[in-house]
């Protein structure tokens, strides 16, 4: 018991300290493909630790719900982050039917976020909250299936028993089905964290912002927190991605944690050079995009139902 706390909590530490660091991989893969020398890889972390130094600025119309957002995401989305294993490492708190909490959690997150944005009284925030709720109702289904799915495949109900089952070739029967299953969790990996081609994180134009319009009254500090969530969900999504798309095992646990530390480091590849080869989608077309993700999450269920 005592091992498996211990590596448990590695897992955690690991996504702590270097969730920023996927940020940077991705920013720099778009700089490359620009032509660009860009940002150090540790840019993320020097931000963070300026926006600590800088004091917090509150607007009179703000009440206690804009001051106590930021923590409240912060501690939301590290739940929602202990929920999962990575590299052969379990989760720090794991449970049968956990899957379902690590869902609710992040939507959890959200809703605080909202909260926040209406609660500056900005019509501007407004607007891009209420694109958040529109297209999060999209996304959410397609989370929640796709994990019913390989929920189904595996024939476990904790993410940590999950990957494992899928490591054990679990889903060497329904390839299909794991390819579908892929594919919603791509897109909404890329929805919910803001990524191109739903929505740009690097924009301050008006009529395109979603998830940054929302962060924009955020000053100091509590927009260190703000930014520091961001990157621990991407994190939390991309090793649940990690996880199931690359099931194997080295049979060693170091071997293993190198094996997931490179899968999300082609993750981070990969969502820069998508980044760089596709332009962002018109707002009309994202609640198609939506649809298919989920569309691919239910035809997976189906298929490992019959």
């Amino acid at each position: 018991m005592g091992r498996v706390s211990a590596a448990a909590f590695l897992n955690f530490a690991l996504a702590v300290a270097l969730a920023p660091l996927l940020q940077g991989v991705i920013r720099r893969v778009k700089a490359r493909f620009a032509g660009r020398s860009g940002a150090p890889l540790l840019q993320s972390y020097r931000d963070l630790a300026r926006l600590l130094r800088k004091g917090a600025v509150y607007s009179r119309t703000t009440t206690w719900i804009f001051r106590l957002a930021p923590a409240a995401i912060l501690a939301l989305t590290l739940w929602a982050l202990a929920l999962l294993p990575a590299g052969g490492l379990p989760a720090l708190l794991p449970f049968q039917g956990d899957f379902l909490l690590f869902v609710s959690v992040l939507a959890l997150a959200r809703f605080v976020l909202v909260l926040a944005a209406l609660d500056t009284g900005s019509s501007f925030e407004g607007m891009g909250a209420s694109r958040e709720v529109a297209f999060s109702a999209l996304a959410e289904p397609a989370l929640l299936l796709a994990l019913a799915a390989a929920a189904r495949v595996t024939g476990e109900l904790s993410l940590t028993a999950m990957t494992a089952a899928a490591g054990a070739g679990a889903w060497a029967a329904s390839l299909p089905a794991q390819l579908l299953v892929l594919g919603a969790l791509l897109a909404v990996f890329l929805t919910e964290n803001a990524r191109i081609p739903v929505d740009d994180p690097n924009t301050h134009l008006e009529l395109t912002m979603i998830h940054e319009v929302m962060i924009l009254d955020h000053s100091g500090p509590d927009l260190a927190l703000m930014e520091y969530a961001t990157a621990l969900k991407l994190w939390a999504l991309g090793s649940l991605l990690v996880g199931l798309a690359m099931p194997a095992r080295g049979g060693a646990a170091a071997l293993d944690v190198a094996l997931f530390l490179a899968g999300m480091l082609l993750l981070g590849l990969f969502v820069g050079v998508l980044e760089s080869s596709i332009a962002r989608l018109r707002l009309s077309r994202i609640p198609q995009f939506l649809v298919g993700a989920a569309a691919f999450a239910v035809l997976a269920l189906v298929l490992v139902l019959r």
